[in-house]
């Protein structure tokens, strides 16, 4: 008996001790620092939960609340912990959240706000606070979350943190990160400058666009409006309280690092718009408000709108690069360079001209040949606008316009001419169609610059036409150049004769020079010796005038002097014949004197015989000598004077 009770006690100890260590184990919870607990409580004297699956009011069901690391003490066989890893989202990268509780979602919503309740990590106040269920529009970025994988579903590029519930919600979980990775959501969107794209923004979520419009206009920009400021999409409550639509949308993102929820918003990549040098772009914007046409009343093809408003805007792109979003409208590129349209086939000088063709002709004679023509033409850039809002783009403007326009002004003057006259008049015709054509261009706001006409071409079938036309024109200048190489060539052998005759004297010219050099050189002496003789002479001649002087001055005396006395003699001298005219009568005596005193000196000192040897008669018979005959034209001589003097005339001559 007393074994008995022994082993009784013993198996009650034991079982006690068993007891113990159950309750113990139960109660006593130990959770690693990297993971926390998610307590679930088995039973509770306030029954089950009633809605949702987060026991808030001490119901059986799951707990609001976590473990943290370390050792916990509980009520024995009440709880179950399961223990989870903490959410970590590496660096770089997006977590997504997706809320198992909460009030359920708004018709039309397809994301759960957060602008109210954001505490991912305390379960109780996100319930309190209004928190949706769902897939939430707040993103984890990168850190460690200490999150209750019961009440909140975390997705990461690597890991799922989830307490498995039921198997619909695991499909629903899968589904989510399918959409996600298809719009590569776990990494943020990073826009590169080397790449020259930019990020067309699509919201998923919102209220749709107004009836009417294409794509949903920028909201939330204001940095100022923080409770507005969508930061790029990055804070979606935000954006939608900013009045954001969903849909595409105007705004764009550029360069840089944006962490945006894809399931709220997804990006698609476009290149940026280049507008190059020469070139300016042309709006046409599908969106914005209606304004005010600055076209003017006078213009008749379409109104020009401000810079964002919907139309044509009146200002163009000016060359550069540009974060536009083509879907939001189109950019038409304009050349502001000159460009050249050619009408050839096979040949092309811009992008606009590649289905024109050389135009066809007839020409007065009835000759059908084909012109190849290039036009230079340039458009203003101010007026590119109107030249888009009237044709739609340069292309159409070209075929539509300027290529029936170009081709029937030269159709109707080939009419005017004959094959002949319009090969050899084409600058005259180049000319006058650029004169004519200029005003044409004009009133479609175009410049024309050149009119370039080339050589007029067979049409095909006819090609002997225009070449036999030709070879009769070639057959007359070669006629013409025949006769002019003939007198060339004359002339040329003129001039070869005239070169040999030169060659001859060059031949001959060293003599010359020599000779010639040979006078110079004796010049040069003579001029020396002169030059000699020269100084010399005006050396002696100085000696000279010095002598001379003085003996001027003594000549000039004794002049004085001889003038002086024969000034006396010759008063005396008058005085005295005045007495002889008065003893022996008037100046015709005494000039006989004189003469005969004179005749009688000069038989003197030349000895003259008075006696002639020879005697001669005279015609009448008598005799005369010297003396008579001197004697007697003394007398005569006389007589003469007397006449003179008493005023009768002279005696005429026999």
């Amino acid at each position: 008996m007393m074994q008995l009770d022994v082993t009784l006690m013993q198996g009650l100890a034991a079982a006690a001790i068993l007891l113990g260590l159950l309750l113990l184990y139960s109660s006593i919870v130990y959770v690693p620092n990297n993971r926390v607990g998610v307590l679930e409580r088995l039973w509770s004297t306030r029954g089950s939960v009633e809605q949702g699956i987060v026991a808030l009011k001490g119901e059986a069901g799951y707990m609001p609340d976590l473990l943290r690391g370390g050792f916990h003490v509980l009520f024995p066989f009440q709880y179950r912990v399961h223990k989870i890893d903490l959410v970590v989202v590496p660096q770089g990268e997006i977590g997504y959240v997706f809320a198992r509780d909460g009030k359920p979602l708004e018709p039309g919503q397809s994301l759960a706000g957060n602008a109210t309740a954001a505490e991912f990590e305390d379960v109780r106040a996100f319930l309190a606070q209004g928190g949706q269920k769902g897939p939430q529009r707040k993103v984890l970025r990168e850190g460690v979350y200490a999150i209750n994988a019961t009440q909140f579903v975390v997705l990461t590029r690597a890991v799922t943190y989830a307490l498995e519930l039921a198997r619909s919600d695991a499909d629903t979980i899968v589904a989510m990160r399918t959409q996600i990775e298809s719009r590569d959501g776990f990494h943020p969107i990073v826009i590169s400058d080397a790449k020259d794209v930019l990020g067309v923004m699509t919201v998923h979520d919102g209220p749709g666009l107004p009836p009417g419009e294409l794509i949903a206009p920028a909201v939330g920009q204001d940095r100022r409006d923080v409770a507005r400021y969508q930061n790029h999409f990055q804070d979606a409550d935000r954006f939608l309280a900013a009045g954001g639509y969903r849909g595409r949308q105007y705004q764009v993102l550029v360069d840089g690092t944006y962490y945006v929820n894809r399931l709220f918003a997804s990006v698609e990549f476009i290149e940026k718009t280049m507008i190059p040098m020469g070139m300016v772009g042309v709006v046409v914007s599908f969106t914005g408000r209606r304004g005010e046409d600055r076209s003017g009343a006078e213009y008749q093809h379409g109104e020009l709108v401000a810079e964002g408003e919907r139309g044509v805007w009146e200002a163009p792109m000016m060359p550069g690069k540009y974060p536009f979003n083509r879907y939001a409208g189109s950019i038409v590129k304009v050349p502001t360079t000159n460009f050249i349209l050619k009408w050839e086939s096979g040949q092309s000088g811009s992008d606009f001209d590649r289905n024109l063709k050389e135009i066809s002709l007839i020409t007065r004679d009835a000759f059908e040949p084909t012109l190849p023509l290039s036009v230079v033409v340039h458009i203003d850039y101010k007026k590119a606008a109107r030249v888009i809002q009237r044709f739609g783009d340069v292309q159409k403007l070209v075929e539509q316009t300027l290529d029936p326009m170009v081709s029937a002004y030269f159709k109707n003057t080939a009419q005017t001419k004959t094959l002949i006259e319009l090969l050899q008049q084409r600058a005259d015709i180049q000319g006058q169609a650029l004169a004519d054509m200029k005003e044409k261009f004009a009133t479609y706001n175009l410049e024309l610059q050149e009119v370039l006409i080339g050589t007029p071409r067979s049409a095909a079938g006819n090609n002997d036409q225009i070449e036999n036309i030709l070879v009769q024109l070639r057959d007359r200048q070669v006629a013409r150049e025949q006769v002019e190489t003939y007198a060339r060539q004359e002339e040329a052998a003129i001039k070869e004769r005239t070169l040999r005759e030169a060659e001859a004297v060059a031949e001959q010219q060293k003599g010359l020079t020599q000779s010639r050099i040979a006078i110079e050189v004796a010049e040069n002496k003579g001029l020396a010796e002169v030059k000699t003789q020269t100084r010399q002479g005006e050396a002696d001649a100085a000696k000279i005038r010095s002598v001379a002087v003085a003996d001027a001055e003594r000549i000039r005396a004794i002049g004085a002097a001889n003038a002086n006395r024969i000034q006396l003699e010759g008063e005396a001298t008058a005085h005295a014949a005045q007495k002889q005219v008065e003893a022996y009568g008037g100046p015709e005596i005494r000039l006989a004197q004189e003469i005969t005193a004179q005749i009688t000196r000069a038989i003197a000192e030349a000895k003259l015989a008075v006696v002639p040897q020879v005697l001669v008669g005279g015609g009448d018979g008598r005799n005369a000598n010297a003396i008579e005959a001197i004697t007697a034209m003394v007398m005569a001589a006389g007589q003469e004077l007397r006449k003179r003097s008493n005023g009768e005339a002279p005696r005429s001559a026999a």
